[in-house]
Order: structure tokens, then sequence, then C-alpha cells
């Protein structure tokens, strides 16, 4: 199935929108068009548009948004390389990718790139002769490229077709009641899919993507009460920071804001408190790499009776448990594939089609969705699963845990117990943090040994990597 360039017909339908603003320059979609078919032409001159895939190192700028736009409008395919990589990860990820080119944003340029990386500027020199983009996309053909994070292995690039971020951006206009009225702030990376699912959609609405460089929350604060930004994405971390900057400066956002989109983690009780107090209606939703962003969403009106959910499938998407309780789903927006490995999305379906998430869930009584964690990082204590991420959000409530990773440690008498290594700000109490646990959790998982730490080790892409904790016990 043909689908109509997306750059083209929001020029040609909707030429004096803005398609995108960075705080300095706004475009319009027919600007965009523009733009991006220059820079089509300085990318096929200088031999970047030689093969089917192009690699990009890039912050949230403007120019790393239309040079991705320039790719995707060329009919090529655009692998997201994350900037936080070392480079060696950065050369396995190339060496996987093939793309004929690496396009790098001046600011991240490092003196160890070699002749297969080129700064943004290099491009811009070259004399810009025409270059028509292409005129049709074909829904299976591969839009994009990210690496997973590979929390205990090496990443898997997973192959998003332009028919996947269709149906994802289709499921979530859907939910949310998106129309080309909105103005999404896009504080979270484009290279993951949190932040390009943005660029995405803002091309399938015609709706306004709001750019900023990273999240600084006094900045994006100001954003959301002086300019009409409707639609912001965000994590627990993001939400809970500019939740304290609204009991600082006791300001409403404008009048066009409708929501934040919460991924990354459940909300707690008191953070909700807190944004209904000052009028924040938050979704918190489930998603991945795997499906172009969120597949569940839990409504604002539910959050208040369903803490700890994230919602019911939207639109498009199937969803049940087997019988270990493993999350599987149906979706179009479900990848193609990984790839280079022909064989690695079958190994995670089922017989009849099932994807297995590799999440543990259970249903309310109603049908809302509760993610309880990772199989992988699942603790079977005395016959029991205990779920980190049940344990972590508890402690996470306390004003002097920062951080919080459990793990789970071999035990003669119970099989494995909960340790936990915690970052805090000032010195705790061990004793004081398990009675702390007794009284909102069940004996058995609660921690038995509370290990301070200066951070937690991370992976590229934020997420911790608990095999290296289980390593230092």
């Amino acid at each position: 199935m043909q689908l109509d360039n997306w750059i083209l017909k929001q020029g040609e339908l909707a030429p004096n929108r803005i398609a995108v603003d960075d705080g300095q320059t706004q475009l319009t979609f027919l600007e965009l068009n523009q733009r991006t078919e220059a820079l089509a032409s300085q990318l096929d001159q200088a031999g970047a548009l030689n093969s089917e895939r192009v690699a990009i190192l890039t912050q949230n700028s403007l120019d790393g948004y239309l040079f991705a736009m320039a790719i995707l409008g060329s009919g090529r395919t655009i692998v997201w390389i994350n900037w936080r990589l070392s480079d060696d990860e950065i050369k396995r990820q190339l060496d996987d990718s093939k793309p004929s080119v690496c396009l790098v944003d001046d600011a991240l340029w490092r003196d160890s790139f070699d002749d297969g990386f080129i700064k943004f500027t290099e491009i811009r020199k070259i004399q810009a002769k025409g270059h028509p983009l292409v005129s049709e996309f074909n829904k299976n053909d591969v839009a994009s490229i990210m690496y997973t994070s590979g929390t205990t292995g090496q990443p898997k690039g997973v192959m998003q077709t332009f028919g996947n971020h269709l149906a994802s951006a289709m499921a979530s206009a859907l939910n949310l009641g998106l129309t080309s009225q909105d103005e999404w702030l896009c504080a979270v990376p484009i290279f993951h899919i949190s932040g390009f699912s943005i660029m995405m959609r803002g091309l399938i609405y015609g709706m306004t993507v709001r750019l900023v460089s990273h999240f600084e929350p006094t900045r994006v604060d100001q954003i959301l009460t002086t300019e009409p930004v409707s639609t912001i994405s965000v994590v627990p971390y993001m939400l809970k920071k500019l939740l304290a900057l609204r009991e600082k400066n006791r300001i409403q956002y404008n009048a066009n804001f409708r929501c934040m989109l919460l991924g990354g983690g459940p909300i707690d009780r008191q953070t909700l408190a807190l944004c209904q107090k000052y009028q924040i209606p938050v979704v918190q939703s489930y998603g991945m790499t795997e499906t172009c962003s969120q597949i569940v969403a839990l409504n604002y009106e539910d959050a208040e009776n369903r803490i700890g959910s994230v919602g019911k499938p939207l639109f498009l998407t199937q969803l049940k448990l087997a019988k270990n309780h493993e999350i599987l789903l149906k979706t179009p927006a479900l990848t193609k594939g990984y790839l280079n490995r022909p064989t690695a999305l079958a190994n995670k379906q089922t017989a009849d089609g099932w994807y297995c998430t590799g999440d543990i869930g259970h249903f309310d009584d109603e049908n809302f969705l509760y993610v309880d964690g990772r199989i992988d990082d699942m603790i079977i204590s005395g016959g029991e699963n205990v779920f980190p991420d049940e344990i972590e959000a508890v402690y996470l409530t306390r004003p002097d845990v920062d951080e919080i990773a459990v793990v789970g440690i071999d035990n003669p008498e119970w099989g494995q117990t909960p340790v936990a290594f915690v970052v805090s700000h000032r010195k705790v109490s061990p004793q004081a943090l398990i009675d702390f646990g007794r009284q909102k959790l069940a004996h058995y998982k609660v921690p038995r040994q509370f290990i301070q730490v200066d951070h937690l080790p991370m992976n590229a892409g934020g997420k911790i990597q608990r095999f290296k904790l289980k390593h230092l016990l």
C-alpha cells in the first residue's frame, strides 16, 4: 500500500501552518517542504543518499529535525544513533546497520570520528541543485531503525515501518483527541521513540512540534505557561520536577494546555494528588520501541481510582496475558522485525502471532492493565513472585531516597531475597528503611539489605543495569 509523502502532503494542505518551532525559528509546512528538498539535494551530492540507510547523531535541534526529514523525504531509512553512546557502541551499531554515512550535529563531533562521519555544516556548504522528494511512502518500507537499550545483551535494531508510525499516530489521536490545532512540546530525545514519534505525528496530523534542546524544568515550565502548547511527553522524573515548580510559582499553564503524556513508569498517589491540585491532566501510558510508542493508556478521569495502572489498550491494539502473566499483544504498530536478525521477532511471538513483551502484568476487575515488572527482573522468594518496580515505587515516596534499584540475591532458605541499592543526598539508616518497608509492603518484599551508593549503573538509554548490581553482590 502506498501512502502520500507526509512532508509534501502537509505542504499542500496546510502551507501556512507552523510545522516546527525551536523557540527562535518557526517554519511553516511549505517552508519545511522547501528546506527539506534543498537539504535532500545537498545530501545527494555528498553521496549520503547512495544507500537505503543514513545514520544521524543529533541533539533536539532544528537542524537535526530538518536532516531527519530530508532523509525520510528522500525515501531513505533513518538510523537513529544515541549520542550518549561510547565510540565502541556507536561503531557496533553502524557496523550492524551499514549506512552510507553518519551525519553529525557539529556540537556532538568527536575527534575519533573518521571518514564515515560528516558534520552538518559540511553538508550545508554544498550548493543545492534541486532534488525532488519521493512522492509516496510504501506502508511496508522501513522509515526508521532504533536500537533497543540492551540492559543485558547487545542492542537490536528495531525496524519501524511507515505503516507502524501511521498506526501509532492514529491510535494516539483517537485516544487524546488530537487535531492539527494542537502543539506538542518535545523535550524528550528525538533519537528515542518518545521523541521521534512526536515528529512523525506532527507530519501526520499537520500539528506544530515545539522543539527544546533538552529538558530544563524552569525553561519548560515557562514554555507551558506562556506558549500555546497543548501536550508534552514526560517521564516520572520530568513530571515531578515540573510539579515542584507549580508548587513554587502557583501559575496555571496556558489555556490551550491539554495534558502530559506520561511514560517510563506508573505514577504514585502523592504525585497524582499534586497533579489534581494544580489541575494538570496526566495520561499514563505503556509502550515500547517495538510498537512505535504507547499502545496502552490511562485517562486522567480514571487515574485517581486506578493508581499504578497504565490503562486499557488503544484502538488497533489487542492485549492478553499468558499463563505466566506475561503481557502479550497484537497491533499494526508492531515492528516488522529486528535488523539482520531474521528469526528474532518470530522467537518473541506465539504460534498464533501474539508478541511477547517480556513484561509481567495483571488486570483488575474492569480490565485495567497493571505492569508488575520484567520477567528477567522477577525475584522468587519463598515461592512468592516479587517485582523490583513495586518495591522501588514505594521507597521513592520518601524524600530522602533519590534513586533506588532492587535485585535478588540467592538465599539458602528462601531461594532469593531482595537487596536494595540506594542513592540519597544524605545518610539514610538501613533500619529506618526496613521499618518503613514493613509498614508499606508484605514482609517478604522488604529488602534485607540497603546499600548506599553514589550512583546507579545505567546504559546509554537511561535504564538501570541490574546485572551490574548483581555482580557487586
